[in-house]
């Protein structure tokens, strides 16, 4: 939509939210609010997207696209304000500009398109998005004569009873016609107890010059809140995360608990996967049908094939195949790829590591730096001695190796195809194929010493 630009005003530093973060960079569902509004505007194919900055600029501009464009709001001034320093910027190709916060991410793609198209199709100069809400408490009021436009905006706390009773508000949400914002803005003045330069005196200002000013209502109020509290932010994580599993839900994977299962929206998932209560899945995740993942399961940036069993486990930054069985109590840390058919059991620790397939690390076991052949067993309390001190070095055991119970592993080594290495020993040297390591002291046994000391 070539002339539609498109503003978001996002400079306060969100006082009430008491965090030294800007307000728009709190994530909601793993994704900076800020990101979710640009996201959402990308649907409309607007010319520019441009982002007013204040407080913190620089970290809100170091997440933002590349194809953003940003400009300061040094005095936090007022929305009107904010405006003004983003009109210069607006191309003179734009025949509407929308206006809108960075602090709603959950209003949608399809919201703001109807917003502009019943405003385009409309001989409105400017178009306020409206919602009802059951409890209007603190919300702008819209004011609408007898022809259903919008007459005035009263604040909650300058509204009078009658006033007070109309359910429908003010999003904060607008689309203008270019030339009448310019216009708009140039009439804003500050001589108000704040000294701030608010948009909606614009109402006033069109209204005055026999501009009509239309409202597009929409069904969710949900959509526009805003968030100023922690709490807020909270409530809002909650209904995009439901938003995200019913989504999840309707392509056919199976969530047996919502309430206590939360899944970001980057996630994909196949059909007929479980998932089962107290999961959370995040990031880049990619996860094939038929598996069962959880309960107790946290998965970040990780890949799965398909009829994988993860329980009570911590997956992160790694590639896992198919038919595995991990946890319970597993922990899989960045840079593992583990092929299909794997046991990794309860306690286990793999990191930076790849296993080929059909092997088993099943209990109490750390795997790191290591690169593992197929069908090797990797008994219970074996440890991959892989830092001297200064750096890490790599372990190699190869296909259908059997490393028994109690086993350190001192790389750099390598464990070639077939050998056996027997339970208790350390490892510092390569072990050939076929053959049988043993490292152990002597059994010593002291016939009747328990007497002697008088122990029994």
């Amino acid at each position: 939509m070539k002339e539609l630009s498109v503003i978001i005003l996002a400079a306060g530093k969100g006082v009430r939210m008491k965090s030294n973060l800007p307000k728009v960079l709190h994530r909601v569902c793993g994704k900076e609010m800020i990101n979710h509004v640009v996201d959402n505007v990308k649907g409309l194919s607007a010319s520019q997207i441009i982002v007013v900055t204040g407080y913190k600029q620089d970290a809100v501009k170091a997440v933002l696209d590349e194809k953003v464009e940003t400009v300061w709001q040094e005095k936090q001034l007022g929305t009107g304000h904010a405006v003004m320093q983003a009109m210069p910027l607006v191309s003179k190709d734009a025949k509407y500009v929308l206006v809108l916060y960075g602090d709603t991410p959950l209003v949608s793609t399809e919201t703001l398109k109807g917003l502009i198209d019943y405003h385009r199709g409309s001989s409105c100069g400017m178009t306020v998005l409206t919602v009802e809400m059951d409890n209007p408490e603190g919300y702008g009021r819209v004011l609408r004569d007898s022809a259903g436009k919008i007459t005035a905006i009263v604040e909650h706390k300058d509204a009078c009873p009658d006033q007070r009773r109309i359910r429908e508000i003010n999003s904060g949400i607008y689309c203008f016609d270019r030339e009448l914002l310019l216009e708009g803005i140039g009439s804003l003045k500050n001589d108000n107890a704040q000294g701030e330069y608010y948009l909606t005196d614009i109402v006033e200002f069109l209204r005055d010059k026999g501009i009509i000013i239309g409202g597009y209502r929409t069904d969710d109020a949900r959509e526009v809140m805003g968030v100023n509290t922690k709490y807020q932010l909270s409530v809002v994580q909650k209904i995009m995360n439901r938003s995200n599993l019913i989504r999840l839900m309707e392509d056919g994977v199976i969530i047996d608990d919502p309430d206590s299962t939360y899944i970001e929206s980057s996630v994909v998932i196949g059909a007929d996967t479980r998932i089962l209560p107290g999961t959370h899945i995040e990031g880049s995740t990619r996860i094939g049908p038929d598996n069962v993942i959880g309960p107790g399961v946290r998965i970040q940036n990780c890949t799965l094939g398909s009829g994988n069993e993860i329980e009570f486990s911590v997956l992160r930054d790694s590639d896992i195949g198919s038919g595995c069985r991990i946890g319970p109590y597993a922990h899989i840390r960045p840079g593992c790829s583990i092929e299909g058919g794997n046991r990794i059991g309860n306690f286990v620790e793999v990191k930076n590591s790849r296993l080929e397939e059909h092997s088993k690390v099943s209990h109490l076991s750390y795997v790191g730096d290591g690169d593992v052949g197929r069908g090797v067993n990797i008994g219970c309390g074996v440890v991959f001695v892989n830092y001297d001190g200064r750096q890490k070095h790599r372990t190699i055991v190869e296909d259908g190796a059997f490393v028994g119970c109690n086993v350190n592993l001192v790389a750099p080594v390598r464990v070639k195809k077939d050998a056996y290495i027997a339970a208790g020993s350390t490892i510092t040297r390569d072990v050939e194929e076929y053959s049988l390591a043993i490292e152990r002291g002597q059994q010593v046994e002291k016939k009747d010493w328990v007497k002697r000391k008088g122990l029994r």
